[in-house]
């Protein structure tokens, strides 16, 4: 049985796999990749499936429940690794007129849904809909502009 097996068997399937202790009954902690062995294992974390769900094709609605679009990307900082914003396919019908805008990360609610609390409903967002037609669009071949959990408008990093 695998580590990542036992653990989620044993009920600790949201908790990392912790380093195995040696025969010496010394812990054998990160090597550096130098002096890691070619059979190294990574470490894992095994996420029980009712603790996480995928946003991306989820309904966005704003607080006075107007729909807003679909979530059909998220922007990743290349340096951080952290998310930086959502891009809502927004406006339009049947696929006619819409446009994609960035929206910042922290404008973004998660809140259950109410036929099934373990589950998404929609995603909430801090904004509405005049504030999100104002926003400039997202084209992948520009510079991000991202609208603000205030409205406002934030660039980022362009390589």
């Amino acid at each position: 049985m695998t580590a990542a097996a036992a653990a989620h068997a044993s009920g600790q399937g949201n908790r990392p796999v912790l380093p195995q202790r040696a025969q010496d009954d010394t812990i054998q902690g990160p090597q550096t990749p130098n002096d890691a062995p070619n059979d190294a294992k990574p470490t894992v974390t095994v996420f029980d499936r009712l603790e996480v769900q995928g946003i991306l094709g989820k309904e966005v609605r704003s607080d006075a429940n107007e729909n807003m679009g679909r979530i059909v990307d998220v922007i990743v900082d290349r340096r951080s690794g952290q998310v930086r914003a959502a891009i809502i396919d927004f406006g339009g019908f049947l696929g006619v007129g819409n446009r994609r805008v960035a929206v910042a990360w922290n404008a973004l609610r998660f809140p259950p849904d109410p036929k099934d609390p373990k589950k998404i409903g929609y995603i909430g967002l801090d904004l509405n809909r005049e504030q999100v037609q104002a926003a400039p669009e997202y084209k992948e071949d520009k510079p991000v502009v991202v609208l603000g959990a205030s409205g406002g408008l934030e660039s980022l990093p362009f390589p």
